[in-house]
């Protein structure tokens, strides 16, 4: 057998992308190159990779079965190379992460690791919780960071930091600033994040234990759009207090002050068990204080 990098490379390309096309271009190939080493790798194995539905290719069960290893070859010659540069440690990783981590918190987790591997390539997609572990259980993304529970089995999560999320409204709102009861939040309007992202599920998790039934007046997936709506007076909004502190300050918002809601939640790590923890997996990881 002599099965090749460059067909592994295209093999997860191709897994990534979902189309030869693109994955050709990713990886500096001619569409026609990317197609015959595809070929020749399913030829090799003795068996198709992809289902072929229209112009989509999606791995089949053979295909997820070996894309876990191939990423791992990948990766370690990856770090073979990286480790032959002469101290050169770069790294290329993609990331994702829902909203409130990547708007607040990797921006300087980002630059902290160019400063100590310069050279590196860092991609980062922002998404809600559930588009993050798609994302990860696709083999798209590297490592993910998320505001809210996962279960899936597949995905190893790693606590790192907590959060508060904050019910807040209007300056205007008869609630803004005040200690309320639970009578008091039973037939307000509510400006929430979309289902699927943490914020959402932590929120009705905390309301359900309260037995409040919210009455959802708009949902947006950008925190900003929510901060503008509740700023207007269309209704209360409950959203991260590292998303509301400036606002805070400024008074352009106030918190309203519900203890018996339990909102504390906390922000996890989540890297796929199969997938091969590389130097630069665990640079970064190390840099977040986590040790593998």
């Amino acid at each position: 057998m002599k099965v090749t990098l460059r067909q592994l490379e295209v093999f997860a390309a191709v897994a990534s992308h979902g189309q030869v096309t693109r994955a050709a271009d990713a990886v500096a190939l001619s569409q026609a190159a990317a197609s015959m080493a595809l070929a020749d790798l399913e030829r090799q194995l003795d068996g198709r990779l992809f289902d072929r539905v229209g112009r989509q290719l999606l791995l089949n069960e053979q295909g997820r079965r070996l894309l876990p290893r191939a990423l791992e070859i990948l990766d370690r010659v990856r770090d073979l190379e990286s480790a032959a540069r002469s101290g050169d440690s770069a790294f290329d990783l993609k990331l994702g992460a829902s909203l409130t981590i990547g708007n607040h918190l990797l921006p300087g987790l980002l630059a902290g690791m160019q400063q100590r591997h310069p050279g590196s390539r860092l991609g980062l997609a922002l998404h809600n919780t559930a588009q993050v572990v798609a994302e990860l259980l696709a083999f798209r993304i590297d490592l993910g960071f998320v505001e809210g529970p996962v279960q899936e089995a597949a995905i190893r999560r790693l606590p790192w930091l907590q959060d508060q999320l904050v019910v807040f409204a209007g300056p205007g709102h008869p609630l803004a600033g005040r200690v309320v009861t639970l009578a008091e939040l039973a037939g307000v309007g509510w400006v929430l994040r979309e289902r699927g992202s943490g914020t959402r599920e932590v929120f009705e998790r905390a309301m359900a234990n309260a037995t409040l039934s919210p009455r959802l007046a708009l949902e947006l997936e950008q925190p900003e759009a929510i901060r503008q709506c509740v700023r207007r007076g269309l209704g209360l909004g409950c959203l991260s207090r590292l998303e509301l502190q400036e606002s805070f300050d400024q008074g352009s918002l106030l918190p309203v002050h519900t203890p018996f809601l339990d909102l504390g939640r906390e922000f996890l790590i989540l890297v796929h068990r199969e997938r091969h923890l590389s130097q630069g997996l665990l640079a970064l990881l190390a840099l977040c204080g986590l040790e593998i």
